[in-house]
């Protein structure tokens, strides 16, 4: 584990310096993305801008600016009515499931606002392999056929050797495996591919570079320029899909959600066969800690959002987790979303039935419907709940 001395401001390392063990790639999408969310001055555009939009089928990145803009909230129900259309005309009424397994919650940054940061008092686990294994059972019983694999951001406490060895054993019980772990190297992200993993998701969190300096105190995860490339670095080394996100309400949503869809769009120009995928997050309580609750971001700015996110990215998954209230959840699969978790437990372990979670969670969840009770709900809504969309051959 890296260890760390980055407390006094006069000793942090660089936020923008790569440290000697991060792999650097020829790659200009930082500053295409940054020079554009910092250009974009949201109070310009006006509502001639934002009808002009809605009545496109390809919209430009300044269409998609001017749907996250203020002046499009008087439209949200035109901006949702369009967002559904799109989503039924490549989706259909399908909507995928999946759980997030927790194997460990070792991590090595000081993140202000996360509960797993190495100065939160929080009870620390990592489950062994056979441990895993019964946590995967579990959740197979559900019927449930995706997974999506989560530690905190630690090397020592999960190297990319136990990472590699959880995903052999996942390929045993499920046909998608993902992976929501420190970023890495190109020729990692080959091994976990070769291991089983098929995509990977990696939250930028703010593409502030500033506001991300302040927020991110200590560890590997304060260097803004490796985590941004991460998703590049992951195609690179074989993953068929990557997701992106910016963790709303940690700096201004507007420009962060630009920053966000902007990236996906110009890493999917650049890779056309890579699948896409955007996940929506809001702040959320986390442990020893009642003063975080999202800034700004209210439940119809997040609708604004992703709607927005549907017309700039019509063939990408966009996934709503349970950050988020189970009426919010149902609204906006009949909208935009397309990916839905279900019978979470953000603790280490929680999925085996007369188990406790051994590791404190990450933050608090808003929604704790278990997978049947989900199926039943989307198939209640008229539409079809599907465990898996992927098959080998």
């Amino acid at each position: 584990m890296t260890e760390i001395k980055e407390l006094d401001p006069k000793n942090r390392i660089d936020h923008m310096t790569y440290l000697p063990d991060m792999e650097i790639i020829a790659s200009d999408l930082d500053k295409k993305v940054v020079d554009a969310m910092n250009a974009y001055d949201y109070t310009q555009f006006t509502a001639s801008d934002v009808k002009n939009a809605l009545n496109k089928d390809i919209l430009s990145p300044r269409d998609f600016q001017a749907l996250l803009s203020p002046a499009a909230e008087p439209f949200i129900e035109q901006l949702a009515q369009r967002a559904q259309q799109e989503t039924r005309k490549h989706f259909g009424n399908s909507v995928m499931m999946f759980t997030p397994v927790y194997i460990a919650n070792y991590c090595e940054n000081y993140c202000i606002y996360c509960g797993f940061n190495c100065h939160n008092k929080i009870r620390r686990a990592r489950l062994s392999y056979e441990e895993i294994e019964r946590e995967f059972e579990a959740i197979s019983k559900t019927g449930l056929q995706e997974v999506l694999l989560l530690t905190g951001e630690s090397r020592q406490g999960s190297d990319v050797k136990y990472i590699g060895e959880a995903c052999r054993l996942a390929r045993k019980y499920f046909k998608v495996i993902g992976l929501e772990v420190y970023p890495m190297n190109s020729d990692e992200y080959a091994y976990l591919h070769e291991c089983g993993a098929d995509y990977v998701t990696v939250f930028q969190e703010t593409y502030n570079s500033d506001k991300y300096e302040t927020l991110h105190l200590a560890g590997h995860k304060r260097i803004w320029p490796y985590r941004f490339h991460a998703q590049e670095r992951a195609i690179m080394g074989g993953m068929r899909g990557v997701g992106f996100a910016a963790l709303l309400g940690l700096d201004d949503f507007r420009k962060d959600g630009f920053a966000t869809g902007y990236h996906a769009y110009l890493l999917q120009q650049k890779y056309p066969h890579a699948e896409i995928a955007i996940s929506c997050p809001r702040l959320r309580p986390i442990i020893n800690n009642d003063k975080i609750n999202p800034r700004d971001v209210h439940e119809r700015q997040l609708l604004q959002v992703i709607c927005a996110y549907r017309l700039f990215l019509p063939f990408a998954s966009i996934t709503i987790s349970t950050r988020e209230s189970n009426v919010f959840r149902k609204h906006i699969i009949s909208i935009a979303a397309t990916k839905i978790s279900a019978g979470v437990s953000t603790g280490i372990g929680g999925h085996v039935e007369g188990e406790e979670a051994k590791g404190d969670a990450q933050f608090e969840i808003n929604d704790g419907a278990s997978v049947d009770d989900v199926y039943k709900e989307i198939e209640e809504m008229g539409m079809q709940p599907v465990m898996s969309d992927y098959i080998y051959v």
